[in-house]
């Protein structure tokens, strides 16, 4: 027997909300699990690209040590099993180190095929327990479940406690890849292990406006909110072009924000679905004249999350 699901990207923190805030997108990643037959076959995991051809990813582990495997085993060992013999193929659409989720993604693809496998014994909050243990903070992997846009928080006993926000229609979503690569673990190391009292409250702030910009659709709270003092700051020095897009693009009157995605190097603008071609250019430029190369989509919200396939 075997299980695909497909997961979204996601992008989290949108600015104030670090580790808190994330939003599903129409970009996607599959991971099929199948129980094998053969006895001592052990574990086999394969990562394919678009077209199906194997990526040889040296910085991805191939074994136990893979964070699916991880979650996989979680889920196994929580009604007192252990998994033997399966072969995993991720299909990876969703670029990989470049703040979009990734991780996240095949953390819930493997999670949801396994339940899938052994009967669905989990639901949703033990989905969202164990994704958080392994991926270590809610914000990817609550949108990659349950879709949408979401204020997501690990409590003390490891439980997620999550909303969803109700997105605006007609504000856009401008996802802007650069073809550099930012590692995660080398994004968060750059912020400090401690803040200013002010910075946390400025943050607090701007969190709790960035909820009533969307939820009422205030286009003026939403430019004033999406600000950050926690991550992007100390982030602008491994990201190029972070700080010169944002500013070439803070009197445009049809851009609403402009945040770094995650924890990086994709940025998102949100527009209000005007002069599209014209933002587009200019952060194409900005990054050009820095001799970096990127992709810009214009995508909406995904509003669902993780499903079966097959």
């Amino acid at each position: 027997m075997k299980v695909t699901v497909r997961v979204p990207a996601t992008t989290a923190n949108l600015g104030p909300g670090f580790d808190c805030f994330g939003m599903a997108l129409p970009i996607y990643n599959e991971v099929t699990i199948e129980e094998t037959v053969m006895p001592g076959t052990g574990i086999e995991i394969s990562i394919l690209s678009e077209n199906q051809e194997e990526i040889d990813i040296m910085s991805i582990p191939t074994d136990k040590e893979n964070i699916v495997y991880k979650a996989v085993e979680l889920l196994y060992n929580s009604i007192g099993q252990i998994p033997s013999e399966l072969k995993i193929t991720i299909k990876s659409d969703i670029p990989i180190a470049k703040g979009l989720g990734s991780s996240a993604s095949v953390i819930v693809g493997g999670l949801v095929a396994a339940n899938e496998l052994l009967g669905r014994p989990a639901d949703e909050a033990a989905l969202l327990s164990i994704a958080t243990e392994v991926e270590g903070h809610p914000d990817n992997v609550t949108p990659a479940i349950v879709g949408g846009v979401v204020i997501a928080s690990q409590e003390e006993d490891g439980s997620v406690v999550y909303r969803k926000l109700n997105w605006p229609d007609e504000w856009k979503i401008m996802v802007c890849v650069p073809d550099y690569e930012l590692p995660t673990d080398i994004a968060r190391s750059v912020i400090p292990k401690e803040i200013p009292f002010k910075d946390a409250a400025f943050n607090l702030r701007r969190s709790a406006m960035l909820v009533h910009a969307i939820s009422t659709k205030d286009e003026e709270l939403m430019r004033f909110s999406l600000t950050d003092k926690l991550h992007q700051p100390y982030r602008m020095k491994i990201v190029p072009g972070l700080g010169e897009i944002i500013n070439n693009l803070k009197h445009e009157n049809d851009v609403l924000g402009c945040v770094l995605s995650g924890a990086g190097p994709a940025v998102i603008v949100i527009t209000k679905g005007n002069n599209q071609e014209r933002i587009k250019d200019i952060v194409k430029n900005t990054w050009s004249d820095l001799n970096v190369k990127s992709d810009i989509h214009i995508l909406k919200v995904e509003e669902q999350g993780a499903i079966v396939l097959k």
